[in-house]
């Protein structure tokens, strides 16, 4: 199905030095702030709303970024996706770190500078409270974040920029299809 006139067409909005990696798909009203990296087989669909991914942050293989119908997600500044992860909730505050395979649902706030570990599933319309550690299934918050534990989502953040200068300067070539 083709829009009838070019103004129904909804770009994303990317902003500089962000690097999209080609087996992943950004479509609809989303935005990319500067020094993004978008890792492969990543959806991040703005069809039903509005989806803004902040600065530096990096969604990593295989993430699912979805909202409810209605409802924007933010996702703030320097926010750490791990592998395989679902992110369909409200937002996720600053120098969060969302484990691999966790599951974030609709209406849930995530707050800053918190982990949700992996596999963790946030039900719907959870508020976690800034520098949380979520962990479970449901999740609940079992302790503080420490310093030690900021320590290592700027690590991920870091390596993440590094990865992403490698992958767009082609260091790590694709094999070949057939």
């Amino acid at each position: 199905m083709t829009p009838t006139d070019a103004r129904e067409v909804v770009h994303p909005r990317i902003g500089r030095n962000v690097y999209i990696a080609p087996t992943s798909v950004v479509c609809g009203e989303v935005t990319l702030g500067d020094d993004c990296v978008i890792m492969h087989h990543v959806l991040i669909r703005g069809d039903v709303s509005a989806i803004t991914i902040g600065r530096g942050c990096n969604i990593q293989d295989g993430t699912v970024v979805h909202t409810k119908t209605g409802e924007p997600l933010d996702v703030a500044d320097e926010v750490a996706v791990g592998h395989r992860a679902v992110v369909h909730c409200r937002r996720v505050g600053r120098r969060s770190l969302i484990g691999i395979g966790a599951i974030v649902l609709d209406d849930a706030e995530i707050g800053e500078e918190s982990v949700i570990g992996a596999g963790a599933l946030v039900p719907p319309g959870k508020i976690i409270p800034p520098r949380s550690l979520v962990m479970g299934v449901p999740g609940r918050v079992i302790r503080s974040v420490t310093d030690e534990d900021l320590k290592y989502v700027e690590f991920v953040l870091n390596n993440y920029r590094r990865l992403a200068v490698e992958h767009a300067a082609g260091k790590w070539a694709m094999a070949p299809t057939a």
